[in-house]
């Protein structure tokens, strides 16, 4: 592995552990703090989110491009600016990585690295919500990396942010983010056998997304 990949992954694999750390750690301090205010809960749960993306999307942006996603992964495979090796390896470390800032958050805030899951995320609401999250990431991402793509780390963050509060699922958005959110039962943890249905709308989101994208934002041409 060269030293270019192996940068290229590190910065895959820390930036989705730190993503994850910030996830379930603001989530288990909001859900400690509010006192059984869900509301108040969530709300700390998203600031921090939507912040932490921002600061890793800049900072790990030009080593990697920042993806800390599977489905971005898929995404920029299917644009061919990506190998197959490059994107297998990504999957890897962003999943790997996740598991990783989950236990971080556990061993931060004192909570079992096993715990009792009590989370049901299920049914065709959820999933529908999953696919709209991230139909609706992508197509921020591909339309900022097409006009604006020094606005990508500042239109993740929102994006994420208001899908905390308009998709029913709190928008996961992201395959790595729900397989890690799968090995914890605080409050922002997803039940295990809940999570496929997860993930199958997320790719299915994604590459809705790139159709899409494709028809609104035609690649130039050059003039004959």
């Amino acid at each position: 592995m060269d030293g270019s990949r192996g940068r290229r992954l590190l910065a895959e694999g820390l930036g989705t552990a730190l993503l994850l750390a910030t996830v379930v750690g603001s989530g288990i301090m909001g859900e400690t703090l509010a006192s059984g205010n869900l509301a108040i809960a969530l709300l700390g749960n998203t600031i921090a989110t939507g912040a932490i993306l921002v600061v890793l999307i800049l900072i790990f942006g030009p080593v990697s491009g920042a993806h800390f996603n599977p489905a971005v992964t898929l995404i920029f495979l299917i644009r061919r600016e990506l190998r197959l090796p490059d994107a297998a390896l990504y999957l890897l470390v962003q999943v790997a990585g996740g598991v990783i800032g989950v236990l971080v958050a556990h061993g931060m805030f004192d909570v079992a690295l096993t715990s009792e899951f009590t989370r049901p995320r299920t049914g065709p609401a959820q999933w529908f919500s999953e696919g709209v999250a991230t139909f609706g990431l992508l197509l921020t991402i591909l339309g900022c990396v097409k006009h604006r793509i020094e606005a990508v780390p500042y239109a993740v963050g929102l994006y994420i942010t208001a899908g905390y509060w308009f998709t029913a699922s709190t928008s996961f958005a992201n395959p790595a983010v729900t397989v890690a959110r799968s090995f914890t039962g605080t409050f922002a943890g997803i039940n295990p056998w809940d999570a496929p249905g997860f993930i199958a709308a997320q790719f299915i989101g994604a590459v809705l997304a790139w159709l899409v994208a494709r028809f609104l934002f035609p690649a130039e041409r050059s003039a004959v």
